[in-house]
């Protein structure tokens, strides 16, 4: 089954395109070659930053799903600062060149949503989760389970974008936010699940199963 509600390219890269579209048409009329050529690269890199592709949808139903592409950083034990709480914490880094939108890891509703106005250091080390600026879900499944999915800018990135509230019911796959270039999404699971990746293990939103709740 795939989840897809969007255009194949986020909606959020649409005012980018149509610049350096713009610059790079304006170039190759004016400019010389190289230059022109220069512009058109840069508009590949911003299409291929901002690409959404589908994705097909595990039907496993204890399932917790990856929240986005990347590579995993972290698979350990945790307290989840959001639920107060022990928790399995498993964080994925994205760089440049991932997809960068983040689809729920459950079928769930929103319980809480947190921001928290950071600073922006290199999401790829230890004190980013709770130092840069981030946005946190809480989920409750049907069986009452928690998890907690924190979108988490990076180095480069500067700007979070999370489209869902408190009282929202998300289907897992469901498209909810956006990070721009380059950041982590860090998640809290029961101590209890069962983590399915390992530490630099490369993985993509949607298709590839986190952990298992028990």
């Amino acid at each position: 089954m795939k989840n897809y509600p969007h255009q194949w390219v986020a909606r959020e890269g649409w005012p980018f395109l149509a610049v350096a579209a713009f610059v790079a048409l304006a170039l190759s009329w004016l400019a010389p070659c190289w230059l022109a050529a220069l512009a058109w690269l840069i508009v590949l890199f911003i299409l291929q930053f901002f690409r959404d592709p589908a994705r097909e949808i595990p039907a496993q139903p204890n399932a917790v799903l990856c929240p986005a592409d990347g590579r995993v950083i972290k698979v350990e034990p945790a307290h989840d600062p959001y639920l107060d709480r022990n928790s399995l914490k498993i964080s994925v880094f994205m760089n440049v060149f991932n997809v960068h939108s983040q689809r729920s890891p459950i079928d769930g509703k929103v319980e809480k949503v947190w921001y928290d106005r950071g600073r922006f250091l290199n999401a790829a080390i230890d004190k980013a989760s709770a130092e840069n600026e981030r946005n946190a879900l809480h989920l409750t499944a049907a069986d009452g389970q928690a998890v907690t999915c924190v979108q988490v800018a990076g180095l480069v990135a500067r700007r979070i974008l999370c489209y869902v509230n408190a009282g929202d019911t998300l289907t897992r796959g469901q498209r909810y936010g956006f990070i721009r270039f380059g950041s982590r999404v860090d998640v809290y699971l029961p101590v209890s699940a069962r983590a399915c990746v390992t530490i630099g293990q490369k993985v993509r939103a949607t298709e590839t199963v986190l952990a298992e709740l028990q």
